[in-house]
C-alpha cells in the first residue's frame, strides 16, 4: 500500500478557489464529514454522483495509508419529512427507516464503502440542544416566539465559505423560519436552529428536551453530527454544489462560534448531474434513480464508472449516448485486463481475493488521482499503462513474477476505482458497518 510520502495530493479549495496541497490537522490521520441523504425521500442518481466521487476520496486516503474517521449522516427530521410523514399517514420513522434501507441497498450495489459512522439527526438531538444553549448564552442566538435563531452578523466571517457580499444584507432584522428554501437563494437574515413546539401542533414531531419541547432544525443537525463524533476540527468536508447555498455556511457559523476555531480548511463540492440538459425535479418528470438504469441493462460496475466517468467539479449530463459511450469504454478496459492476465502463466485475480504484490496503484494512476481526485486521468493512465504492459507480454518480456506484480497493481487500482471488476465484495461493496445508524 502507498504511503501517506507519495506525490502530494492536491485539491480544488471551495474555501479559497484555489489548488492547495493537502496537509491533514494530524500525521497520517484524516477527520472527514461528508453530507449524506435527506431522507424523507428516496436519493436520486445525481445525489449518487456525490456520493461517489465522496467514496473515491475515502479509498484514494485509505490507499495513501492515511486513518481514516469519516462520517456519513441521515437527515431524518425535518420540515420536508414532516410534510410527507403528514400526507401519507405515516411516522417519521415509517416514512424515513425504507428510504434509509434503500440508500445502503443501493450504495452497497454502486461499491460505496459505508463510513463506520452513519448518525441520525433523531438520534443527536442532546447534541443540537447543547450547542444552542451555548450559542443562546454567547449572544449568537437568542429566543423569537418559542423558537431559537442565529444571527448571522455575530460570526465576523459569516458567508466565507460561498463568499456572500455581507454589504447586501439588511439592516432590518428578518427572520427565516423554514428549515429549508428552494433554489440557489441567499436567505438574507437569521436562520432557525430550534422549532418550539406550539400549541395545537402535533407532539409527536416533538421532543422533550433541557429548551423544552421541540425539535432541532436543519441547520443545527449537521452541527450536531459534527461535533459528536469529529469534534470542532475536521479535515475535509464534502458535498454537492447545492450546499454552497446557506447550508455549510450556516454549519460553519454554527461551530466556528461554540468553539471559536476553524471548523474546516479544506472544503470540496460535486457539480449537478443532468438529465437531457435539465435539472432532475418532480416536476418535471425526470427524477432517475439506480434501479431505473439497472433495469435498462447498465451493470453497477457500469453505472459507477458512469457517474465517475466525468470529473466531480464538472457539470454532468446524462443522456442514453453518453450511457452508452461509458458502458463501452469499461468493457474494453475490462476486456484489456482480462487478456493481460490470460495465460503466461499467471492466473487473474479471483473474485473474492486480492492478488499478492506490493499493493500500489500504478504510477500515472496515483499521479491522477492526487490531482484533485481526477478519475478520467486515472482511467486514460491506466489505458495506457495496460496497452504497455500487454505489448511487454506479447514480446516476452513479461515473466510470471512480473505478470503477478502488474496484476497486484490492478487489483490495488480497483480497491480505490471500484469499477474494474477485480475485488470481491468485502473490500468494495460496503462491507464496513452501519455504525451508528
Amino acid at each position: 500500500m502507498m504511503s501517506a510520502s507519495g506525490p502530494a495530493i492536491v485539491f480544488t479549495n471551495t474555501l479559497t478557489g484555489e489548488r492547495e496541497t493537502f496537509t491533514p490537522r494530524r500525521a497520517g490521520k484524516v477527520a472527514l464529514f461528508t453530507c449524506g441523504p435527506s431522507v424523507y425521500s428516496r436519493p436520486h442518481i445525481g445525489n449518487y454522483r456525490t456520493y461517489l466521487y465522496e467514496d473515491i476520496l475515502h479509498r484514494f486516503l485509505v490507499s495513501r495509508g492515511y486513518s481514516l474517521n469519516r462520517v456519513l449522516n441521515f437527515t431524518d427530521i425535518e420540515d420536508k419529512a414532516i410534510d410527507e410523514a403528514k400526507r401519507r399517514g405515516l411516522s417519521l420513522f415509517d416514512l424515513t427507516r425504507p428510504n434509509e434501507e434503500q440508500f445502503l441497498a443501493d450504495a452497497d450495489r454502486l461499491g460505496i464503502i459505508r463510513p463506520s459512522i452513519i448518525p441520525r439527526s433523531s438520534t443527536s438531538i442532546p447534541e443540537a440542544v447543547r450547542l444552542i444553549s451555548v450559542l443562546l448564552d454567547t449572544g449568537h442566538a437568542y429566543w423569537h416566539r418559542g423558537d431559537v435563531f442565529f444571527d448571522p452578523l455575530t460570526h465576523p466571517e459569516f458567508g466565507k465559505l460561498y463568499g456572500l457580499d455581507m454589504s447586501r444584507w439588511p439592516k432590518k432584522r428578518i427572520r427565516f423560519r423554514k428549515d429549508t428554501y428552494q433554489g440557489r437563494r441567499w436567505n438574507l437574515g437569521d436562520f432557525i436552529l430550534w422549532h418550539g413546539l406550539k400549541r395545537g401542533e402535533d407532539p409527536a414531531y416533538a421532543w422533550e428536551t433541557e429548551i423544552g419541547p421541540g425539535r432541532p432544525a436543519w441547520n443545527i443537525q449537521d452541527p450536531a453530527m459534527i461535533s459528536k463524533h469529529l469534534g470542532y476540527a475536521v479535515d475535509i468536508c464534502c458535498g454537492g454544489v447545492d450546499n454552497l447555498y446557506r447550508h455549510h455556511d450556516y454549519n460553519i457559523a454554527v461551530l466556528e462560534s461554540v468553539s471559536g476555531r476553524e471548523l474546516c480548511h479544506y472544503w470540496l463540492h460535486g457539480e449537478l448531474l443532468l438529465v437531457n440538459g435539465s435539472k432532475m425535479s418532480k416536476s418535471r418528470g425526470n427524477i432517475v434513480y439506480p434501479d431505473t438504469l439497472f433495469n435498462e441493462g447498465l451493470t453497477p460496475d457500469q453505472l459507477r464508472y458512469f457517474l465517475l466517468s466525468v470529473h466531480y467539479r464538472r457539470t454532468m449530463n446524462l443522456t442514453s449516448r453518453r450511457q452508452e459511450r461509458a458502458k463501452e469504454r469499461l468493457n474494453r478496459l475490462q476486456a484489456a485486463i482480462r487478456d493481460l492476465a490470460s495465460g503466461g502463466g499467471a492466473a487473474a485475480p479471483a473474485a473474492d481475493s486480492a492478488v499478492e504484490g506490493s499493493g500500489s496503484i500504478p504510477e500515472a494512476v496515483d499521479r491522477a488521482l492526487a490531482d484533485d481526485l481526477d478519475v478520467p486521468a486515472a482511467v486514460t493512465a491506466l489505458e495506457s499503462w495496460l496497452s504497455r504492459q500487454t505489448e511487454k507480454k506479447r514480446r516476452g518480456e513479461l515473466g510470471r513474477p512480473e505478470l503477478e506484480e502488474a496484476l497486484a497493481q490492478l487489483a490495488a487500482a480497483d480497491r480505490v476505482l471500484g469499477f474494474l471488476g477485480l475485488v470481491g465484495s468485502a473490500e468494495t461493496r460496503g462491507a464496513s458497518p452501519a455504525g451508528s445508524a
